[in-house]
Order: C-alpha cells, then structure tokens, then sequence
C-alpha cells in the first residue's frame, strides 16, 4: 500500500469521529438522557386529574446510597495507590513514586474527579477520567545592569533568550595594573523561555466522549475522541495560531441530541449570555481531539 496523503489522513480521521459520534447517538446517547431524567425526578407516564402527582426517587436513591461505599473502597486508607517494590534496591524509589502519586491526586483535586466518575458511571453506565502531561511555554523577563561584554554574550547564547530592551556605553576604569582602560557596560532587559510540564486529571462529561461501536474497551478501539466547546481566548493561551482562530467558525455544531443531553447535566447555564457573544475571545469553537489507528504509511498500524 501507499503512503496515505494529507488530505486522505483528514478524511480518514474525520469518517471515523463521525462513526463514533453516530454510534453514540443511535445507540448509547437516548439511554443517558432517560437515566439523567429518572434521577432528576421525571418519569415517562402521565398523571389522571384530580390523582396524586407524587414521584418516588429511587433512581436518585440508590444512586447516593452506593456512592459513598464505592467512594471508600479507593479511599479507605491513606494509600489508596500503593508502589510495590520488587527488591530491596527499590525500595526508595516505590515509596517515592507513592508519595508523588498521593501528591498529584490532591492537586488535581482527586476526590471530586473520583466522586464524579463514579456518579457517572452510576447514572450513565460509565464514567471517563483522562489524563495527560501538559507541556506549556513560561516566559520570564528579568532585568540585568552592570554588564561586560562577556557576559553579554555568554547571558544571550541560549536560544531561549530573547532582547528586549538593551543599552550600553562607554566608561574608564582601572585595571589590575593600575592603568585606565575602557570598559563597555551594558543594561539589557530580556525575556527567557522554557519549557514546563505538569500532569493533569480532568473528569470528561460522557456526552463529550465517543468511541467506536465495535470496540470492547479503550485499548482496542479503532478511534477515541474528546469533543468540547472551547473558547477562542483559551485556544490561543494554548498556542494556537491568532489567524487559525479568528478564521474558525464560531458556531456551536453541536448535534441537536448532544445539545439535549448537555442541557439535562448543567441546566440553562450552558446558555451564552450576550456579554460572552460580544466578546470575540469567548466565541465558542469545537474541538475534537482524536485517537485512531491508522496506517499511514501502507505497512503497519500507527
């Protein structure tokens, strides 16, 4: 086989979310919505005038009656993740990548994530926490005076540096010797960059997860997509490029069916307000972040 071009890659990539995505609602989605419907008190029958309109929660019920006993069976001592060592020289290193592992789930705010993965999973049969490393860009300025040529070039020899503001000129000084010489002295005022990175644990809304109808789990799935409103403002910080933004469109494509069950989880908060549409940084673009296995170059899966 070929190498795949770009544009088949694309076309390829956007058959596959769009396979995902309708197996989800024709399958999946119409389930989620009537459980969401049950917990929150509706039901499906009409009630006789003049009878009772009283609605029993059983669905809610049973719900926060197992929540608490599944919450305990992962934190239920203090190391609910624990590194085993498999000799005596690794003993350091399992009890540090314990306590590392302790550390994370309380910055990321592990308990909520955990509570609401398993709220879902109760109510919508599954529950999706992702988890990734996040590399960012920081850049720092720092103002220098006082400087000789030397170390000028020595503090502007890191690719990662950047001159923002820089002055010098020309004094007299003496020398070991005692002589008077000239020295250029420099002031510089410099931005430097570096990378930063950090692990990140989000709990993922089910209706914004879609995977493909034949897969039996994540690992031997065809394709696995993220798909979420972002705002033009944040893709930006990300570091998308300002002419690729502007240049999308601001609509939310939404499906009329994922729109439903979106609104049944937050309400009529999900609702723009006219500040936000006024505000081009707060436009509303949707973003899908995919995972397929495809061969790209004719000879093997990547």
């Amino acid at each position: 086989m070929a190498q795949m071009k770009e544009d088949e890659i694309q076309g390829a990539v956007k058959n596959a979310i769009e396979a995902a995505i309708d197996y989800v609602d024709t399958s999946i989605r119409e389930d989620r919505e009537r459980a969401q419907k049950y917990f929150d008190g509706a039901v499906d029958l009409s009630h006789e005038e003049g009878r009772s309109k009283v609605v029993s929660t059983k669905v809610r019920d049973v719900v926060r009656g197992a929540k608490p006993g599944l919450m305990r069976v992962f934190l239920n001592n203090d190391k609910f993740v624990e590194f085993i060592p498999k000799g005596v020289e690794d003993v350091a290193n399992a009890e540090q990548a314990t306590a590392y592992t302790h550390w994370v789930f309380d910055k990321v705010g592990g308990y909520n994530v955990l509570s609401n993965a398993i709220h879902d999973s109760l109510v919508k049969k599954v529950g999706i926490v992702k988890v990734w490393w996040n590399n960012s860009t920081i850049a720092e300025s720092h103002t220098y005076e006082n400087l000789s040529d030397d170390e000028v070039e020595m503090l502007v020899s890191d690719d990662e540096v950047e001159i923002i503001e820089h002055s010098q000129e020309l004094t007299m000084e003496m020398d070991e010797m005692g002589m008077e010489v000239s020295r250029n002295v420099h002031s510089m005022l410099i931005s430097h960059k570096y990378e930063e990175g950090e692990m990140l644990v989000e709990g993922i809304p089910p209706e914004e997860f879609f995977i493909d109808g034949s897969a039996k789990s994540i690992d031997d799935a065809y394709i696995v997509c993220h798909k979420a409103e972002k705002r033009a403002g944040d893709l930006v910080a990300m570091g998308f490029d300002q002419d690729v933004i502007d240049g999308l469109v601001g609509e939310d494509d939404n499906s009329e069916n994922e729109g439903e069950e979106k609104l049944l989880r937050f309400g009529e908060s999900v609702d723009s307000t006219d500040e936000e549409i006024n505000d081009p940084s707060m436009r509303s673009i949707i973003v899908t972040e995919a995972y397929l296995k495809i061969d790209i170059e004719g000879d093997t899966f990547c």
